[in-house]
Parts: structure tokens; C-alpha cells; sequence
């Protein structure tokens, strides 16, 4: 009997504690250094936020270490839904895959999963004076003789991406990490790299430009307002790479308030102008549901764990 009165009483506090918050401001950290594309969507759902939700959210960018302070952060943060994250594809996907031993945090076991934001796609990038035109190209130059690739550094998504494309079409390449995509882009366009796959986003610019050549998405699918083929038209179905980006919160969040914040992030990125706002950046806009997210990273973590196994990637310790 005083067992089933202590859940009753406890499932009547979480009740009440949902329906009176938000009260006070909210934290949303961004892991990175401000100015990036995360740092940007962070700060259009942050403004968002407070408009439905009546309460200040302050967007503060706590970066270093690949995202892993801000993320270790808000997995220590109390689980009461007024600290949040938005976290990434380093952060939540690869991070845990490549180098799970080195965080100091778990990536699934220590956050709430809240909302799925947005997406980038992938693109296979080379120099526009290069000879290749098309991924048939690129493969076939890469069975002829050894390439190499730049990445923004060692378990980057530009990185794994490049792994997955190798045992994918059996060409040869090696990695050349920069620290930064920038940096890498540079060197691409200076002629010192064969390729790289980066977010569209990023090559975009150089691309319009004249510097660059973007060969296809890494998408299943074309990708509206972007003209080029995908990776399986290619006949390479299974390259598929997007950054992405999603809120977490702390581990042990009251699922009222889960669900509230998801419900008001999916009306921020689908029903208000962000969501044009976050096309403008590149981005699909997607918002979904806690659960979503949760089936959508474990399948991210478990896909590029395979990636790094088959590959026989070792983190720098």
C-alpha cells in the first residue's frame, strides 16, 4: 500500500512539474566554437524556443575536445530539462563509434534523447582542374593508382565517410587529417588532395566559385534544390553519409518534459519561418519525436562502429 501511494504521490509531482514548466531561463549548450553551422541552428531554435515556451533560452558555446566538454557538461547537469544540448553527429554518432573509450561521457546511457533538428548531406568533392567528373571517375582513378583524402582530422565524419567510400567501391586512398574542414578545402583547392567528403554546405560556395567540382550527394535519394546525382546512381547504394544535428538533455528527464520540449522543437523546425531559415543554411529541417532520435542514433553509433572495425581505425590515445 505505501508503496503504490509513493508512485502515485511521485507520478503526480512529475505531472505538476511538467505543467509548470518552464519557470525559469534554459541553457542550451553548443559544443563547438560559435560561427559554425551548429553554433547558427543552436541559436534559431534557442530563439524559438523561448517565443513558445515564455522563457529565455541562453545559447552558450562551450567547445574543445570534438564537442565532448559542452556534452559532458549537460550529461552532469541535474536532469530537470533547464540545461539542454545540441548535440551532433561527432558528438553522439561517430565520437562513441571511433573513440568510445576517450569520452568522458556515454553517449547514449547519460542523455535524454529530445528532438532530431536537421541534416546536411554529404558531398564527394574534387578540384575543378582535376580530370574527374563523375564518381565512375573517381573510382576508377582510384583502382589505378593510390589517392588521397582530407578530413577536418582523425574520426571526423569526413574521415569515416572516406573509409566507408574506400571498402565500398575497393579503391585505394589515404587520409590526410587538417585540422578543420576549412583547412583541408584549402588544400583541395590548391591541388594537394585527390578528394574529400564533406557537408555540401561547406564545398558550396567554393563550388559556385569555380574552385571545386562536387561529383554527387551521399544521400539515398536527390536532394531538392541541390542539382547533382547521388553516390547510388553510381551503383554504390550503401554510401550514405549526412551530418546531423539533435537536442539532448540530461539522463533520467521527466518524460513530460521530454515530450513537451520535442513537441515545441518539431513546431519550431516544421511549422514557424526557422524552417526556412534552416534551408538557407542547407539543412533539411526534419523534428521528431524522443524515440525517433533514439532509434536514429543507435543506428548511427552502429553503423559507423562497423565502418571502424572493418576499416581497422584506432583512435590516438
Amino acid at each position: 500500500m505505501r508503496i503504490a501511494l509513493f508512485l502515485a504521490t511521485l507520478c503526480l509531482s512529475h505531472v505538476a512539474f511538467a505543467q509548470q514548466y518552464p519557470n525559469k531561463p534554459l541553457h542550451l549548450i553548443a559544443p563547438f566554437a560559435p560561427g559554425g553551422a551548429l553554433d547558427l541552428i543552436a541559436r534559431g531554435v534557442g530563439a524559438k524556443l523561448s517565443e513558445s515556451m515564455g522563457q529565455p533560452v541562453i545559447v552558450e558555446n562551450k567547445a574543445g575536445a570534438s564537442g565532448a566538454i559542452g556534452s559532458e557538461l549537460v550529461a552532469k547537469s541535474p536532469p530537470d530539462g533547464y540545461t539542454l544540448l545540441l548535440g551532433a553527429t561527432t558528438t553522439h554518432g561517430i565520437n562513441p563509434a571511433y573513440n568510445p573509450k576517450s569520452l568522458p561521457y556515454d553517449a547514449v546511457k547519460d542523455f535524454t534523447p529530445i528532438s532530431l533538428v536537421a541534416t546536411i548531406p554529404h558531398a564527394l568533392v574534387v578540384n575543378a582542374r582535376s580530370p574527374v567528373n563523375s564518381v565512375q571517375d573517381l573510382v576508377r582513378l582510384g583502382k589505378q593508382r593510390s589517392l588521397n583524402y582530407g578530413s577536418a582530422g582523425n574520426g571526423s565524419p569526413h574521415h569515416l565517410a572516406a573509409e566507408l567510400f574506400k571498402s565500398l567501391t575497393g579503391i585505394e586512398a589515404v587520409h590526410v587529417p587538417y585540422k578543420g574542414s576549412g583547412p583541408a578545402l584549402a588544400d583541395l583547392m590548391a591541388g594537394n588532395l585527390d578528394f574529400i567528403s564533406v557537408e555540401y554546405t561547406a564545398a558550396e560556395p567554393h563550388v559556385k566559385n569555380g574552385k571545386l567540382k562536387a561529383l554527387a550527394l551521399a544521400t539515398r535519394e536527390r536532394v531538392p534544390g541541390i542539382d547533382l546525382p547521388t553516390v547510388a546512381e553510381a551503383g554504390y547504394a550503401g554510401f550514405e553519409v549526412i551530418s546531423w544535428y539533435a537536442i539532448f538533455g540530461p539522463a533520467g528527464m521527466p518524460r513530460e518534459v521530454t515530450d513537451k520540449l520535442s513537441s515545441e522543437i518539431h513546431k519550431a523546425v516544421t511549422q514557424t519561418d526557422l524552417r526556412e531559415r534552416l534551408k538557407g543554411l542547407g539543412t533539411t529541417p526534419i523534428g521528431s519525436t524522443s524515440q525517433e532520435l533514439a532509434a536514429f542514433q543507435r543506428t548511427d553509433i552502429e553503423r559507423w562502429t562497423r565502418v571502424v572495425k572493418a576499416a581497422g581505425l584506432k583512435a590516438e590515445q
